[in-house]
């Protein structure tokens, strides 16, 4: 079982135990697990809510014609608000996993989100990702960059702008770095990404672009000359 299976078996089934030798060995996946298990948790601690048993009121002998419609008894205000929050947390959380239609204000916001979505990725460890997975990640017409821009420690396809782009973690001097392709995502100049504790920067390459991510005082400029020259579309 390699990476890309168990996280997809534990994200569909939380409860999900197989694949231990491999979790065993891999850092990425223990904490993959651990960020599902800590949701999953939170999920049920919501819907976990102490609803009165309905007990319904004893009616005297009548004679039919005299019975008078009841109107059904009010729920306690707590119960409704407790019930409320539960479908707004449980349609937040769905939306949150499911969703495909969010929309960003800027190609650089979407990127900061999605390093957001993927913590795992961001681990430091010294597991590199085999040479048949990377060359799935990333085609041969693509980028030749292999493990020549450092230690390539995360390999996954995934979905920005509507668009499958290669999404590659490399070991940096000072942490994780993340390295996204994107050939068809074209820009007209180059822009700074920031955030609280990361520096990087979104360059134009032809008729694409690539994003290229670390911790703040990671030196950028030279995978970024690395990765430029790797890059196989139109330059």
């Amino acid at each position: 079982m390699n990476c890309e299976d168990y996280k997809q078996a534990i994200a569909a089934d939380p409860s999900f135990d197989g694949g231990a030798a491999h979790l065993s060995e891999c850092a990425a996946c223990q904490a993959y697990r651990k960020d599902i298990l800590s949701l999953d948790n939170r999920i049920s601690a919501a819907l976990n809510l102490s609803v009165p048993e309905l007990v319904m009121p004893e009616l005297p002998d009548l004679e039919v014609e005299n019975v008078v419609a009841l109107r059904p008894k009010k729920r306690n205000t707590t119960t409704w608000l407790a019930i409320a929050a539960t479908v707004v947390i449980a349609a937040t959380v769905g939306f949150r996993m499911l969703s495909t239609d969010i929309h960003y204000e800027s190609l650089e916001a979407e990127i900061i989100a999605h390093l957001d979505h993927e913590p795992a990725s961001l681990v430091v460890t010294s597991k590199r990702v085999s040479d048949k997975r990377l060359s799935a990640v990333v085609p041969a017409d693509m980028s030749t960059m292999g493990h020549t821009a450092g230690l390539v420690t995360y390999a996954r396809t995934c979905e920005i702008n509507g668009k499958a782009v290669p999404h590659l973690v490399i070991q940096g001097e000072r942490g994780p770095v993340t390295i996204l392709l994107m050939p068809d995502e074209k820009i007209d100049a180059a822009a700074d990404l920031s955030g609280e504790h990361i520096d990087g920067v979104l360059l134009p390459v032809g008729n694409g672009s690539i994003a290229i991510i670390g911790e703040r005082g990671e030196r950028i400029d030279a995978i970024s000359n690395t990765v430029r020259n790797s890059v196989m579309w139109d330059t």
